[in-house]
């Protein structure tokens, strides 16, 4: 597979024993899961509170929000010297985060049509084509100079950042597209949607700090503790970083998808990981300034196994949403069981990269 977890600086968490340092990460991984929760009902009350469309309020709030854990995991692999297990766990992180609209669409909706078919939003289509052409910038970027660095970055990762600040001005400028708006109306009768208990803005905004900050916390425990973790299992950086790694951090994107379909707001739940996933990529610019060495011309042939497979996924969702079919087979959508196909499938051969 090419590199390995280097064991990097040594830190108190190193000292610690195997089963103490794995009940960390998994005490990590339930507070995370906590704070997604809280993170969906005081996103979805701004949302009320300020008139702003659920697209904006996942593609901003909740996107951030909750990939605050692979921030903290960015600075812990810097300080570490484990820069291949924060690349791993970001571009990983993309396809496993996709997996978790699977979940959603199946036993967290409960529905009898599929989730893409009661999003029937130019936004979410929007995101996932937006998140694709990221993906592909990513794969550019990799395979760009290493010396191709100005002011300790890259164009790649302008190039990222600015992909995605532009697409928060599309969703804004098309968040209530006339020509999706009846569809919308529709499906808000159709669901039961229950609007959130008021709170005083001051409290709704305190409480989101609260659940952004531990979540961020957390991320840094997972950091700390996941590098010890890949070592003393002689896990790959790549390998741990887009599996148990992704899947920890994960846990908010599955939590707070989970609130926001039980409460009706589908577009939200969507608009959450496909527009999370589109400001993952950013966080390499985040991480290259810290290190000053570029995160992405570093990827290797595992890495960009994963980015071709998140953009995979992603067309899957986007062609489900545009087509808007009901088809229903095991209790979920087709795109979605395809979706965790071509995932299983996908991770199965991740094994055979080099």
């Amino acid at each position: 597979m090419g590199r390995t977890a280097p064991t990097g600086k040594q830190s108190r968490v190193s000292t610690l024993a195997t089963p103490v340092i794995i009940a960390i990460f998994i005490a990590a991984g339930v507070l995370i899961w906590w704070a997604g929760g809280v993170l969906a009902a005081t996103t979805d009350a701004i949302d009320a509170h300020f008139g702003w469309g659920e697209g904006m309020g996942g593609a901003v709030f909740l996107a951030v929000a909750t990939n605050l854990p692979e921030v903290a995991i960015i600075v812990g692999c810097v300080y570490s010297h484990n820069l291949s297990l924060a690349v791993g766990n970001i571009l990983g992180g993309i396809a496993i985060q996709t997996v978790v609209l699977v979940l959603l669409d199946g036993p967290g909706l409960r529905s009898k049509v599929p989730l893409s078919s009661l999003v029937p939003s130019l936004t979410i289509a929007l995101e996932g084509l937006v998140l694709i052409a990221i993906l592909m910038l990513c794969i550019l970027g990799a395979l760009s100079p290493r010396d191709l660095i100005y002011a300790r970055t890259t164009p790649a990762e302008i190039a990222i950042l600015l992909a995605w600040i532009a697409s928060l001005f599309l969703i804004q400028r098309h968040e209530d597209h006339q020509g999706w708006r009846i569809a919308r109306e529709e499906i808000a009768e159709a669901s039961a949607f229950v609007a959130p208990q008021r709170r005083p803005l001051s409290q709704v905004v305190a409480l989101f700090a609260l659940a952004a900050l531990a979540t961020l916390a957390c991320g840094v425990v997972l950091a700390l503790s996941s590098d010890v973790v890949a070592t003393r299992f002689h896990m790959q950086g790549v390998i741990f970083g887009a599996t148990i790694l992704a899947a920890v951090t994960a846990l908010p994107e599955l939590t707070t998808g989970l609130s926001a379909v039980r409460a009706g707001r589908y577009e939200l739940a969507m608009s959450d990981i496909i527009a999370g996933n589109a400001f993952l990529p950013v966080l390499f610019l985040f991480g290259t300034l810290l290190s000053n060495q570029p995160l992405l011309p570093d990827a290797q042939g595992p890495d960009l196994y994963l980015t071709a497979l998140g953009a995979l996924l992603t067309a899957v969702y986007v062609i489900g949403v545009i087509l808007r079919s009901k088809q229903m087979l095991l209790g979920a959508g087709i795109d979605s069981l395809l979706v965790l196909a071509i995932y299983v499938v996908g991770i199965a051969g991740l094994f055979f990269i080099h």
